[in-house]
């Protein structure tokens, strides 16, 4: 039972969803092509590449890298004509530069923001003077002695 749960376990990996019609026929080419095609997300799909998405647009994103390398595109410059085309947000590691150096900052800065924070309540609370509570008065503490009679 155990030897087919693990068989099922392996079997269920995320496959590629490359159809044969999109193979192409110089295996280097096709490595270059799925190799790009891991590291481009699918735009249907969503944090999945377009190597592993099913989507019809996914599949048309394959076909024009394929495109593109046939045409004797480098690898940079295929990357770079489908980020053109369809922005930043298809790549699904985005690079460090411009407007992003904001969104691969703003983890950090909040984590050191917060922290701060916190520190500085910590060290507040530290400093405060422990609150007293005042005595009862003659009056209550006959009242409270009523009430606990009864």
């Amino acid at each position: 039972m155990r030897r087919l749960a693990l068989i099922l376990m392996l079997l269920a990996t995320p496959l590629a969803a490359v159809q044969p019609d999109e193979i192409l026929d110089d295996p280097v080419l096709e490595e270059r092509a799925r190799e790009l095609s891991k590291g481009l997300r699918c735009l249907v799909c969503r944090n999945e590449s377009i190597d592993e998405s099913d989507a019809s647009l996914a599949r048309d994103l394959r076909l024009l890298v394929r495109e593109r390398l046939v045409a004797g595109d480098t690898d940079d410059e295929a990357v770079e004509f489908i980020v053109a085309r369809y922005g930043e947000f298809v790549l699904l590691n985005p690079t460090v530069s411009g407007a992003n150096w904001l969104l691969w900052g703003a983890g950090p800065l909040m984590l050191l923001l917060a922290g701060g924070g916190g520190l500085v309540y910590l060290r507040g609370r530290a400093r405060a003077k422990p609150v007293t509570e005042a005595p009862l008065s003659a009056e209550e503490q006959a009242r409270l002695d009523d009430i606990l009679k009864q």
